[in-house]
């Protein structure tokens, strides 16, 4: 992982410097045509130096697939109500859109959604009472618990304690979508975990496993997925949709 960093590091000051020329190329260009137009306005300098690079069109797999798998859930089942807890906010958005939405978050966002409503909370000590949520989502947050990035305090049993404080206030019946980086067992400080699948059962034990959709390593998606095909991922992600019984 360091060394992809590395990797990425040097490749975008490569890109900087080839930016920089061919900005400073085209804006002279485009001084001289605006002059052969007769339009005296002169531009604001803007600069946007990674954009031809045939690499920048790309997209975290990862949240693009889990987003959607998401969201199509809730459209197929419209909950009277659904509890996200520290999702994206593309997913918030398209979230809100078809049902009343509780975000709980100890970063908490002012979003002017209709059906929207940010709860400051943390996810290892939900403000809701047991067994009392009936549609609720985690995605790709409990990997990151206990690590410190976000402000959260350092735990190195924090993914274990989200699981089972999500477990707590999903109601019997109710359904959980949940999903994270899985694979071999790493820690990757202070970014984030991977976790065997199954240990992610062992977390979710008091649960039921209904559906498992995982984006393997080459960012292929998989709406039915085996999870000991991604035991042994680097970086894959690993959806889970359990209800309580």
């Amino acid at each position: 992982m360091f060394k992809k960093f590395i990797k990425k590091t040097s490749r975008t000051a490569k890109n900087l410097i080839y930016g920089f020329f061919w900005y400073t190329k085209d804006f002279f260009a485009y001084r001289r045509l605006l002059g052969k137009a007769g339009i005296e306005s002169k531009p604001t300098l803007f600069p946007q130096l990674f954009d031809k690079d045939p690499t920048s069109h790309t997209f975290d797999k990862h949240y693009v697939y889990m987003d959607r798998w998401a969201f199509k859930h809730l459209l197929e089942v419209r909950p009277r109500e659904h509890v996200d807890v520290g999702s994206s906010i593309r997913f918030l958005s398209m979230a809100s859109a078809i049902t009343k939405l509780k975000f709980v978050d100890i970063r908490p966002v002012k979003l002017d959604f209709d059906n929207f409503e940010c709860i400051e909370g943390s996810i290892l000590k939900m403000p809701f009472a047991d067994d009392s949520v009936e549609s609720l989502s985690c995605l790709h947050v409990a990997e990151h618990i206990g690590l410190g990035r976000y402000g959260d305090p350092l735990d190195p049993l924090g993914t274990k304690k989200a699981c089972a404080e999500l477990a707590r206030v999903l109601k019997p019946g109710g359904v959980l979508y949940f999903a994270l980086p899985v694979g071999r067992e790493m820690v990757y400080f202070n970014a984030h975990r991977v976790h065997n699948p199954k240990t992610i059962l062992e977390y979710f034990k008091d649960l039921r496993l209904v559906h498992f959709s995982a984006v393997n390593d080459q960012g292929h998606f998989f709406e039915t997925a085996r999870l000991e095909d991604f035991q042994n991922t680097n970086y894959a992600c690993g959806m889970f949709e359990f209800t309580k019984n």
